[in-house]
């Protein structure tokens, strides 16, 4: 139906070939076709060609029926972008061309998109013309108002423009002020303490951690977190500076050697040369203060995951403080400086606050409000830096700062990343118990390595979360890829919840037991109500932590070991415990979580389902368990939501004692001696508003006391 001739002006016959696709010819009709959809109109145009053709050149258009056109247009309300198949049936309704019905609805379309584009500007003219006539009204209102004071003349229009350019002044000379008094205090080595919006200082508040020889005092534990709020707009230029510095340093010192990283004797471990970093790094945030320890490690390792996951990880708090959870007791974000450019973390900036525990309510938390700087220094080289903001908010409740601490992130093939992570902290470990002071000295309880190896587990663990080739064959080995997933974050919020109530975070209050005969027992009493994860009622903790004279994995094995759970766990009343469903979720086959059947002697009892988590690195271990509901377990196995199911975790925290021989870590089977917290949670009573009675007291007191003597009756005929 379309002949040649209906192309004369538009192309020479030798531009066409015989491979002309049909957008091509889509775009020339497009050209070609009347836009109007007038009926018994016919358009011609003169010549559009060479302008020194004179020849005229005319195109032949062709013209729609009124019928076909109404048609077109009663569908076009109905289904303006007709499909394949719709065109094809319109056409053949009409007598039309499936060709010139696709052509017919583009020019409509595009009549239409100018008809309404013409509407908008006409509609935005008026409101523009209206808005001028008001601001003229405005300014004339302006000029010839009078005071009614005198009854002169007023300039109230340039008083104001005069104050707003004042305000701009002032607040830039205060900018300015602030950015040279941090530059100065960097140099003379003293905080800047003129910052009249900034919260005073609290005065010191002991907090009772137990009366125990050696314990020492936790000045004002929980009151610099208490305290702080976003920084100030006077404050963020110095942040900006801060963090920058920090961002330098961290990168020298990820990569630089001797003499500024010296190697230990046995080659396993570097420490740092603290003369040769004050000479390197002169300026930083001032000199260490009086009292503290400085604590400085890097570690290296080969992790399973992508460095743009790992940065992701880093910083959203939220995951951070999850995948640390071992580490991390509680965090929040403050401020947000800066989000980032092109849709990344490429220079973010966040103010935070932190603080680091050690699982065992014998060892103070540490508080830590500071910057968080991410940067992104090649293709696949990304560096992430924390570095102390205590100068903004001087205070005596401080007892750890972090200098620029972090780690470098280097894009490995296969999804792999090197971390290079660098921790580096000034403290007062005053109030470390005796036991636990050998462990924190080594840097083993804070330090880069524990960070690191907790990382590389808990990217084995997430690794495990999103396997598809699970074997078959093992018996007990869950398949099902939704089941795996909600069971292991169950097991992940039993973790969590385990870590954060075994510690000596500030968001608790431990009580002593004495007279025990044993170690001493802290308790702990919480009220649950509304909480769908938690039974609701009185919940009792009890910890205690001490050492035993087996090796950290010797412990893990047994306490992990559903065949020698009867030995000391005293709820299972003598029962057969059997492993019914298990998920591996790392390198170590001790690293897995398991659904575990307790078949009680007594027939009256119902059975019991216990949901077990047991994870090992070479810095700590923890075997953590919780009872569940058969009903429950069965809604999770089948993929269902895992956050209504009531769990209260106990279990046990399993770290090396920091003695020479202890320098291997968990894995290690040698001589070295173990550091055991266990911590059981019990619910007492069913009502929220019930006062605790002491012989629910002594009834905590008394199981946990006998399960720490199976505990060590058990591994001394081991180890004997």
């Amino acid at each position: 139906m379309f002949q040649p001739n209906m192309m004369e002006g538009q192309l020479h016959p030798l531009e066409m070939t015989q491979n002309t696709s049909e957008s091509e010819i889509a775009r020339m009709r497009d050209e070609e076709f009347d836009s109007t959809t007038k009926s018994g109109s016919e358009n011609h145009e003169g010549a559009s060609g060479d302008d020194q053709d004179p020849r005229p050149k005319k195109k032949r258009y062709h013209r729609h029926t009124q019928h076909q056109i109404h048609e077109m247009e009663a569908f076009f309300k109905e289904c303006p972008h007709p499909d394949d198949k719709q065109r094809k049936e319109l056409g053949r309704e009409l007598g039309l061309e499936p060709l010139q019905v696709k052509f017919w609805f583009q020019n409509k379309r595009t009549q239409m998109k100018t008809q309404h584009e013409r509407q908008e500007n006409t509609q935005l003219r008026t409101e523009n013309e209206k808005l001028r006539a008001d601001n003229m009204r405005f300014r004339e209102a302006l000029s010839t108002a009078s005071c009614p004071n005198c009854g002169g003349p007023t300039a109230v229009g340039q008083m104001s423009f005069d104050e707003h350019h004042l305000r701009l002044e002032n607040a830039r000379l205060r900018e300015e002020i602030d950015r040279i008094s941090a530059i100065a205090a960097k140099y003379v080595g003293k905080p800047v303490v003129n910052y009249p919006l900034l919260s005073s200082p609290m005065p010191p508040r002991p907090l009772d951690f137990g009366a125990q020889p050696g314990t020492g005092e936790m000045y004002g534990a929980g009151d610099l977190l208490r305290s702080i709020s976003a920084p100030s707009e006077a404050d963020k230029p110095m942040i900006i500076e801060l963090a920058v510095a920090a961002m330098e340093e961290l990168i020298r010192m990820a990569q630089m050697g001797e003499p500024l990283w010296m190697t230990s004797l046995d080659g396993t471990t570097s420490m740092l040369n603290e003369e040769e970093y004050i000479r390197t790094f002169p300026r930083g945030i001032g000199p260490k203060p009086t009292g503290f320890k400085c604590e400085a490690s890097r570690e290296t390792a080969v992790v399973i995951m992508n460095h743009i996951n790992l940065v992701e990880i880093l910083m959203d708090v939220h995951q951070w403080s999850t995948v640390f959870s071992g580490i991390v007791s509680k965090a929040s974000t403050l401020d947000v400086l800066s989000t980032g450019v092109a849709g990344n973390y490429n220079g973010a900036l966040q103010v935070m606050t932190a603080e680091f525990q050690v699982p065992s309510p014998l060892v103070p938390t540490r508080e830590s409000y500071y910057v968080r700087y991410c940067k992104q220094h090649a293709e696949g080289t990304w560096a992430v830096v924390d570095v102390s903001l205590d100068n903004l908010r001087p205070s005596p409740t401080v007892r750890c700062r972090r200098r620029p601490s972090g780690c470098l992130i280097q894009e490995m093939p296969n999804g792999y990343s090197k971390v290079t992570w660098v921790e580096h902290v000034e403290v007062d470990d005053r109030g470390v118990h005796n036991l636990y002071k050998q462990l924190v000295s080594s840097g083993h309880a804070f330090g880069a390595k524990r960070w690191i190896a907790t990382l590389d587990r808990q990217c084995e663990r997430l690794a495990s979360v999103m396997a598809t080739n699970i074997p078959t064959g093992d018996v007990g080995v869950i398949t099902n890829q939704d089941g795996r997933k909600s069971m292991l974050k169950l097991a992940e919020r039993m973790v969590i919840s385990f870590c954060a109530g075994v510690s000596a975070s500030t968001a608790h209050t431990w009580t002593t037991l004495s007279g025990t005969g044993a170690d001493d027992v802290r308790v702990m009493t919480r009220k649950s109500v509304d909480d769908p994860g938690r039974p609701p009622g009185i919940v009792l903790s009890a910890a205690t932590s001490f050492w035993l004279p087996v090796s950290p994995k010797r412990v893990f094995d047994f306490l992990r070991d559903e065949n020698s759970r009867s030995e000391w766990d005293i709820l299972s009343n003598g029962g057969v415990v059997q492993e019914m469903a298990h998920i591996a979720n790392g390198r170590d086959t001790g690293n897995c979580v398991s659904l575990l059947r307790v078949n009680s002697a007594n027939s009256s009892q119902s059975n019991m389902l216990i949901l077990q988590e047991s994870c090992a690195d070479p810095t700590a271990s923890f075997v953590i368990y919780a009872p569940v509901d058969i009903v429950a377990m069965n809604v999770v196995l089948n993929g269902g939501d895992p956050d209504y199911v009531a769990l209260l975790p106990s279990g046990f925290a399993i770290l090396p004692d920091g003695t020479t021989a202890s320098a291997g870590g968990i894995g290690d089977a040698g001589s070295a001696g173990s550091l055991l917290t266990v911590a059981f949670q019990i619910l007492v009573d069913s009502v929220p508003t019930a006062k605790l009675s002491l012989g629910s007291v002594a009834t905590v007191n008394n199981l946990i006391a006998c399960t720490v003597e199976r505990i060590k009756a058990s591994l001394s005929c081991e180890n004997a």
